[in-house]
């Protein structure tokens, strides 16, 4: 990992208490992030903060950091129960949730705060007994808190600080209702610390923040350009029935290490799985219906490197934070320019470089010149070369659960496929090389 998405500005010239700044270089952190740089000073000095840049560039540090100084310099008051943490971080999804509350633990493993975790899915009980038993840092998505909250298990009124970290995904998810719910029963905003953090501040993400916040501080880090500069881009322009043989000759050529390929459907997603496992690939799918305890594991193996690959929607994929991608496909093109940022924004996370690779085939190529567009940057154009076409092994059989649905698009797809974009009947016959959509 390079330097060069550094500032010069160091923790230590920050005045951070002894506790903090032990965690803060037991992590490895020295230089602060452009974005640690220009936000940390002010909610330091006790002024809100409403703060923009790309994902990976070190938000949740900023705001950890945050946090702990502020909790362990301003001491709860003497009234405060133990059913009423000091802090509140609301998160958009379950797995980035789980993200913070690890990089929490290890920022804050010596400033003897209290951390929760809560998340729907999973530890119902357990996790409202630690609301029942006392914590100090609330971190968690919106619709588990809510449910304790309603329930009286825990209230808000001590809040010393918020944090609302991808308010823009709060938004896209429709999260918004229940965020203002929350918001709304916390202490007045001249009251308490609150720091808002999103990739964009539009107008409904500032509209949100002046609502709720004492006249936050925009800080902004505008990158040259919206997707993240060490990420090469290509895109190859296939056929349908070539689109398993080129994945399959990519990922042959490459190697990569850790990699995600991306899918619109999860009826395409199972058939690339049958595919990879058919071709001696370890690869693994995460879809929206995996249950939470099952896509904890598949994400920690595919972390630990158990597997080299994970096939995931977008729905799946929000929030996923995964070190060391060294590649991504987009083996469908997102049908919205923001997802493909995204996507490709899975690698070349904090400094690091990485590859992303799209296929424009017949169904989802007229997506392309709208990514271009958002991104102002030209896609480089690769050839689909004769010998970058695998042939591939037969695919294996997995276990599918629940029904295909229609093929994506909406459409009757042509050249005889089925939802799956397989060949079927006489095109299946006909044609030599296999389809995954």
């Amino acid at each position: 990992m390079g330097d060069t998405h550094l500032s010069d500005i160091t923790f230590r010239s920050l005045d951070l208490p002894a506790t903090v700044m032990q965690g803060v270089e037991e992590a490895g952190f020295t230089l602060c992030t452009p974005i640690q740089a220009g936000t940390l000073p002010v909610a330091l000095r006790g002024h809100d903060v409403a703060g923009q840049a790309q994902t990976g560039t070190g938000k949740t540090a900023a705001f950890l950091v945050a946090i702990f100084t502020r909790l362990l310099r301003h001491p709860g008051t003497a009234e405060r129960r133990a059913n009423q943490p000091r802090a509140l971080v609301l998160a958009p999804t379950r797995e980035l949730a789980i993200q913070i509350h690890k990089d929490a633990e290890t920022l804050g493993r010596h400033t003897g705060l209290k951390l929760g975790l809560v998340y729907g899915g999973v530890d119902y009980e357990k996790q409202r007994k630690q609301l029942e038993d006392g914590i100090d840092v609330l971190i968690g998505t919106p619709g588990r808190i809510i449910d304790y909250f309603k329930q009286h298990v825990f209230d808000l009124k001590a809040v010393q600080v918020m944090v609302l970290d991808e308010a823009d995904r709060m938004f896209d998810l429709g999260f918004i209702k229940d965020i203002r719910f929350l918001l709304r029963r916390l202490p007045p905003p001249d009251q308490r610390l609150a720091m808002l953090f999103s990739a964009t501040l539009s107008y409904r993400v500032m509209e949100l923040a002046y609502e709720h916040m004492n006249n936050p501080e925009l800080v902004k880090i505008e990158a040259e350009q919206v997707t993240a500069e060490r990420v090469r881009q290509e895109v190859y322009y296939p056929g349908n029935e070539q689109k398993v043989p080129l994945l399959i000759g990519l990922l042959r050529k490459y190697r990569p290490e850790r990699s995600i390929i991306f899918v619109n459907t999860k009826r395409v997603a199972e058939n690339v799985l049958a595919w990879l496992k058919g071709n001696d690939f370890k690869a693994v799918l995460l879809s929206g219906d995996v249950p939470q305890t099952k896509r904890q594991r598949l994400l920690a193996d595919f972390g630990e490197g158990t597997y080299d690959i994970l096939i995931a929607t977008d729905v799946a994929a929000r929030g996923l934070h995964i070190p060391d991608v060294t590649h991504v496909f987009n083996y469908d093109l997102p049908q919205s320019a923001e997802d493909y940022v995204h996507r490709i924004g899975r690698t070349a996370r904090a400094g690091a470089e990485g590859d992303a690779v799209s296929f424009a085939c017949e169904d989802y190529a007229f997506h392309l010149p709208e990514i271009e567009e958002y991104i102002d940057q030209k896609i480089p154009m690769a050839m689909v070369e004769s010998e970058l076409l695998a042939e591939p092994c037969p695919p294996a059989k997995i276990e599918r659960h629940g029904r295909g649905g229609k093929a994506p698009g909406g459409g009757r797809r042509s050249g005889g496929r089925d939802n799956g974009g397989r060949p079927s009947g006489g095109a299946a016959r006909r044609r030599r090389r296999p389809n995954a959509g």
